[in-house]
């Protein structure tokens, strides 16, 4: 049992015979136990203190004190870690203002009061970066997208089917034969890179990093659905619009759609029945408006905007319409229209998703830090049948 314990025992005791009426010489020579066990257990610490630290003892004290006070003392990992600390805060502080900031982020910060500097960011600073609009041709929202881990892709499929004959009881029966070819599909290499000074990756209150991963996959969107349009099969995919299986229908003019919509019935229904169900319409922009001006024979405009719930969608023929910028305008000889089932009809193949890598040493003299972004895939026509062009022309 402890010292307290006894003198709080003891204590209790004195009490209660003083509140019972007890005898007072019981209740001096409890008093006076306590008094001797106070005097013992001062005597024992009076000796303690006279005693003092052991002289080895407190050389190490000294010495791992005066250690600690040298400059840079503090060990790499201790640094990365106080480093961390500030970064969070910092970001806290952006994202949230000072009022989220517990003592110990103000402390890591290293901030006196706001009259006397206030934080290391601007006291005005919108973390947001104003962008123009960059359009590009979503083809992935409507193509079949798979991925690979191979630099080719071969896909089989049937080139010819078997055939039928109606016989009599007694005739021969006739032979027939199934023909089957593959798809290739060849994996191709989308690359860009760009310089940024080492002062602005240090200064800056963004993300340099998830900043350029933004704009390395901006571009690579407009690229890309630039090659899976009008690409050419040289070292970027095979566009749609420019594949020999497509076939396409006339628009019964020279130069333009005749004024009437005529050639858009001849377009629907140019592709298989099955195909229609998950058909779309593909053009840009300039040829939307131009197709929205066409009326029928009571002045009601061909194309309708409204779609359920009087929600606002673009439809021709009852199927919506994708905008295309990369499809061309209007002209005499041009395909500015395509139509069907991009599902059936063309397949994006991913091998490397974005990928940005940093190289602090190639631009290290001019301080700048160089960062490449590249990307691998492959695209290509799946089943011709289930596209269709429309050729501005009289046949």
């Amino acid at each position: 049992m402890s010292f307290h314990d006894h003198k709080a025992r003891m204590l209790a005791g004195i009490i209660e015979l003083k509140d019972a009426g007890g005898n007072p010489e019981d209740i001096a020579v409890v008093q006076k136990a306590l008094d001797d066990l106070t005097k013992i257990i001062d005597s024992r610490f009076d000796a303690i203190e006279k005693k003092g630290i052991d002289p080895k003892i407190q050389s190490q004290i000294d010495a791992i004190l005066a250690k600690l006070n040298r400059p840079g003392a503090t060990s790499d990992d201790e640094a990365k870690r106080l480093l961390e600390v500030e970064k969070k805060a910092f970001d806290s502080y952006l994202r949230r203002g000072d009022q989220t900031l517990s003592d110990d982020d103000k402390k890591s910060l290293r901030v006196s009061d706001d009259t006397s500097g206030g934080y290391i960011a601007p006291d005005q600073f919108i973390a947001e970066l104003d962008r123009n609009v960059v359009l590009w041709s979503p083809i992935r929202s409507v193509a079949r997208v798979l991925p690979t881990g191979s630099p080719e892709v071969r896909w089989p499929k049937r080139t010819g089917g078997m055939t039928a004959q109606w016989v009599g009881e007694n005739e021969d029966r006739p032979e027939t034969t199934v023909t089957f070819g593959q798809s290739r599909y060849s994996v191709c290499e989308l690359t860009a890179w760009v310089d940024v000074s080492n002062a602005m990756i240090e200064d800056s209150a963004f993300d340099i990093g998830a900043l350029l991963s933004y704009e390395f996959g901006e571009e690579f969107g407009v690229e890309e659905g630039k090659a899976f349009v009008t690409g050419a099969a040289t070292k970027s995919p095979v566009g749609f619009m420019t594949d020999a299986t497509i076939a396409y229908t006339p628009s019964g003019a020279a130069n333009d759609f005749g004024g009437t919509a005529d050639c858009l019935i001849d377009l629907y229904h140019g592709i298989k029945t099955p195909y229609r169900a998950n058909a779309v319409w593909g053009m840009n922009s300039n040829t939307l408006s131009k197709i929205r001006k066409l009326k029928d024979g009571q002045g009601r405009y061909f194309v309708n905007i409204q779609g359920m719930d009087n929600t606002p969608v673009t439809t021709i023929l009852g199927r919506p319409v994708i905008e295309m910028p990369d499809m061309p305008d209007v002209g005499a000889n041009t395909f500015p229209i395509i139509f069907g089932d991009f599902q059936q009809g063309y397949r994006i193949f991913d091998r490397v998703g974005l990928e940005v890598l940093r190289d602090p040493l190639t631009q290290r003299t001019k301080g700048m830090t160089r960062f490449h972004g590249r990307r691998r895939v492959a695209g290509g026509i799946g089943k011709g049948e289930a596209l269709r062009k429309l050729k501005v022309s009289v046949n």
